[in-house]
């Protein structure tokens, strides 16, 4: 961003005292020194935090001079703040995603910055650090940034099959991630999208070695099992292929219950070739005699784009696909005849 325009945002959010508004900017580095001049040799004389709100008092080329919330004055690089404006709109964005659910927890595997949008040159303000806990929340593509000069690899179909369904363009995957908050906190989570690479999803290793070379997406506890007096949590999980740039964000379905005659993980359920989309939802829900049942909600897109919404219930190992009322289940089709051998 120019510097000339973020000048003019740090103007915004401001109220009056003698007639002179007060100009407001927040501090998008991680943490940062406030010094007592502008020169080579200066000294520290307050300190700021990532997120903080501090008044802008004079402006001098690429410093700010400043007073933080602890009424500490000293100036500060222009870099390490950022507007009211970009401020307002991650406000926003964390209000618009606090009751999204969670699709996995992750942890940040490096330090990372939460843009308000999923683009590399998206505003940010807040900072994680490496090894920040983190919610995954959702799923978005954009283009991946070419080096100046470089060309984009072609798509290449492989041998003996058609070309793969994808972008032309070298695209990358991001994640709308939440800092969770201690429980009763009434203030929203830091909400932002990061890069895809820059977190690893915390996938339980039991079911986590059942992946068979794909990248889980999401994943569920739908309930909990009993054995030898230990409670062994039973799943549902998201799969897809491991590359980026996909336009849905799983293509399989796997219900993973625990056997406990054997003591091990089964799959008691798989489906393929979906075209998914964040999120999944689970739960509970009454059937009848059959009493309350774990459920998970799929949102699957058609051929013409058009998002299906599709409830499918857990009764013991057997996962069923749960019609509305009204809706019968299709009827199979018939297997063709063998032909007999002669």
């Amino acid at each position: 961003m120019a510097v000339g325009v973020l000048l003019c945002l740090l103007a915004a959010g401001c109220g009056k005292t003698g007639g002179k508004p007060k100009e407001y900017a927040y501090v998008s580095a991680q943490e940062a020194f406030l010094r007592d001049q502008v020169a080579a040799v200066y000294k520290k004389v307050g300190k700021v935090q990532n997120g903080d709100r501090v008044e802008v008092l004079e402006k001098y080329r690429r410093f700010v001079r400043v007073r933080n919330e602890a009424n500490e004055i000293g100036w500060i690089e222009l870099r390490y703040l950022t507007s009211a404006d970009v401020y307002e709109q991650c406000q926003k964005l964390a209000a618009e995603h606090a009751a999204d659910p969670v699709q996995a927890p992750a942890t940040t595997r490096f330090a990372t910055n939460l843009h308000v949008t999923p683009d590399r040159e998206g505003e940010h303000l807040y900072q994680l650090k490496a090894g920040a806990k983190v919610e995954v929340l959702a799923r978005a593509t954009s283009e991946k940034p070419v080096p100046q000069g470089a060309q984009p690899k072609p798509v290449v179909a492989r041998k003996g099959k058609q070309k793969e369904e994808g972008p032309s363009k070298p695209m990358e995957d991001w994640w709308l991630v939440r800092v969770p908050l201690p429980p009763g906190s009434s203030v929203p989570g830091r909400v932002g999208w990061v890069l895809a690479r820059m977190v690893d999803l915390d996938v339980p290793i039991e079911i986590g070695q059942y992946a068979e070379g794909q990248r889980i997406v999401a994943f569920f506890v739908l309930n909990q099992v009993d054995d030898l007096s230990k409670q062994v949590p039973q799943y549902v999980v998201a799969v897809n292929e491991p590359r980026d740039g996909l336009p849905f964000d799983y293509n399989q379905i796997r219900v993973f219950t625990w056997n406990v005659k054997k003591h091990r993980y089964e799959t008691a359920y798989r489906e393929r070739k979906l075209q998914g989309v964040l999120p999944i939802r689970v739960g509970q829900q009454e059937f009848d005699k059959e009493g309350k049942l774990p459920v998970f909600v799929l949102r699957v897109k058609d051929g013409a784009g058009n998002v299906d919404v599709r409830t499918y219930k857990l009764n013991g190992v057997m996962v069923r696909h749960v019609f509305p009322l009204g809706e019968e289940k299709p009827a199979a089709k018939a297997a063709p005849a063998r032909k007999r051998r002669r």
